[in-house]
């Protein structure tokens, strides 16, 4: 367990993309194609900002900010843009590439985690095994060793009844590849980054539609390689293409979930050829 907590706090992306060495020339300029449209490199531009909500993860104790710089420390730095966000608000939208993702998760799963709402105390994690989740025991960037002292605790971003039932919603709605679990269970460190990223957007004014848009773009960047390929599945086998699905579709357990992807995504991609058989997403690379 301790092996995943480790890997959490470093904020790896979940999976790169599958090497295309395995595909004949028109698969790989399929999926090449189709990785630009997915996870274009000018980056998504979103609608929701950070605010002050870094901030006040610092004055609480939730981060560190000298302990996550160190993580960083031999990988280039935190992006100056970021490393602002721990001492000052940020107003501007936040523009998620590939660079900055895996950093976003890091500031996005103390959010998910500290933040409270009412309707945590339906959480799986509000029991007795709150400190063995990897969203709890590999948060250890705060002052307590375990981040799991700091489940629902400060009123980081402050909802509205209707604002915390639309999250929540969402959440219970919103899947990921690297388990069969909901956003609402927040077992893993992406489940505790979108929760956030939730709360934040929905606090800020943005509809369900909208926001079920942000999940998706986000979840692109942080497991690149299952939305790529389900944006391919949609492309070859429903004619959709990438800009025109339905966001809440993509992220029910159909196909963000570590089963339904296999089944629905990978399984019918194998089987029409576009695809050689592979793993999914996980936590624990």
């Amino acid at each position: 367990m301790m092996a995943a907590f480790r890997w959490c706090v470093l904020g790896f992306l979940a999976v790169p993309l599958l090497a295309t060495a395995a595909l004949d020339p028109a698969q790989k300029r399929l999926l090449e194609e189709t990785a630009a449209i997915v996870l274009p490199a000018a980056g998504y531009q979103s609608k929701v900002l950070l605010g002050d909500s870094i901030v006040k993860l610092v004055r609480e104790g939730v981060i560190e900010p000298e302990k996550l710089e160190a993580v960083y420390a031999q990988r280039g730095g935190i992006p100056e843009e970021l490393k602002d966000a721990l001492s000052k608000p940020s107003n501007r939208p936040i523009l998620l590439d590939a660079k900055n993702a895996a950093v976003y998760v890091n500031l996005l799963w103390p959010l998910g985690l500290a933040n409270r709402m009412a309707a945590n105390k339906d959480s799986p994690l509000n029991g007795p095994s709150r400190l063995n989740f990897a969203s709890t025991g590999g948060w250890n960037l705060g002052r307590e060793s375990n981040g799991g002292a700091y489940f629902n605790r400060f009123s980081i971003v402050p909802l509205t009844a209707h604002q915390e039932a639309l999250v929540v919603k969402i959440a219970r709605h919103s899947f990921r590849p690297c388990c069969d679990n909901s956003t609402f269970f927040q077992d893993c460190n992406h489940g505790s980054a979108l929760l956030g990223l939730l709360a934040l957007g929905a606090a800020q004014g943005l509809s369900e539609t909208e926001l079920y848009r942000e999940a998706l773009a986000f979840h692109a960047f942080w497991f690149p390689n299952n939305y790529v390929h389900t944006a391919l599945y949609f492309k070859a086998v429903r004619k959709i293409q990438w800009h025109d699905v339905d966001a809440r579709n993509v992220m029910g357990a159909d196909f963000s979930s570590a089963s339904g992807w296999k089944k629905n995504v990978a399984g019918e991609l194998v089987r029409l050829g576009l695809l050689p058989a592979q793993g999914g997403a996980d936590c624990d690379v």
